[in-house]
């Protein structure tokens, strides 16, 4: 949820032609924030934060992180272009 928005569920019934899911169509940024969430998720279950704690506070790491590869890429682009 806080990073695409939507539960694998879903998505999988919102994209019936989509084989596999919604792993299999995310950016390589996508998946390296979605693996630093499920790090951190983790840590913040350990700690007792409810679910709905939990979301808020991913939401926000999504949109720093992603923002951060986002921007890293396209100083990449600038620089080998």
């Amino acid at each position: 949820m806080a990073l695409f928005g939507t539960t694998a569920a879903q998505w999988r019934q919102a994209n019936p032609d989509q084989k596999g899911n919604i792993r299999d169509v995310a950016t390589l940024e996508q998946l390296v924030v979605l693996s630093n969430l499920e790090s951190i998720n983790s840590v913040l279950i350990h700690q007792g934060i409810s679910a709905c704690g939990r979301l808020i506070q991913l939401n926000g790491i999504t949109i720093n992180q992603m923002q951060s590869l986002v921007n890293i890429s396209e100083t990449k682009n600038l620089i080998f272009s």
